[in-house]
C-alpha cells in the first residue's frame, strides 16, 4: 500500500500562490505515477497534474497550463504543486493519487488517495 498525505492548503487572494506537498510512504515509488486532483463544491472530481517518478515526465489540465508547476523529491518521496496567479475557479479541495506506471487522467484508475487539503481562493 500506499499512504499519502497532502498539505499546504489554505486561502490565498486572486493572483496569488499556494505550494501544496504529498508525502507518500509505505512503498518506493519508482515504477509509479503521482497526480493531483481537485473537486470543486458541485463539480465532479478533475485531474490537474501527473508525474512519473521513473522519468519525471509531466501533465497539466488545460485550465492550470502556465500556471501550475509539478515537481518531485525522490529522496524525500514527496510530490508538490506550485500554483501561481491563483483564480476563484481553482477553488476546490485538492487530492494527491498514485497508481503503478503512467500518468492517467481518470480518477477511477488511481488505487491510492490522500484525504485531501483545501483551497481557497477568494477576496
Amino acid at each position: 500500500q500506499v499512504h499519502l498525505v497532502e498539505s499546504g492548503g489554505g486561502l490565498v487572494q486572486p493572483g496569488g500562490s499556494l505550494r501544496l506537498s504529498c508525502a507518500a510512504s509505505g512503498r518506493t515509488l519508482g515504477s509509479y505515477s503521482l497526480a493531483w486532483f481537485r473537486q470543486g463544491p458541485g463539480k465532479e472530481r478533475e485531474f490537474v497534474s501527473g508525474i512519473s517518478w521513473t522519468t519525471g515526465s509531466t501533465n497539466y489540465a488545460d485550465s492550470v497550463k502556465g500556471r501550475f508547476a509539478i515537481s518531485r523529491d525522490s529522496a524525500k518521496n514527496t510530490v508538490n504543486l506550485q500554483m501561481r496567479s491563483l483564480e476563484p475557479e481553482d477553488t476546490a479541495v485538492y487530492y494527491c493519487a498514485a497508481r503503478r506506471t503512467i500518468v492517467a487522467h481518470s480518477s477511477d484508475d488511481y488505487p491510492y488517495w490522500g484525504q485531501g487539503t483545501q483551497v481557497t481562493v477568494s477576496s
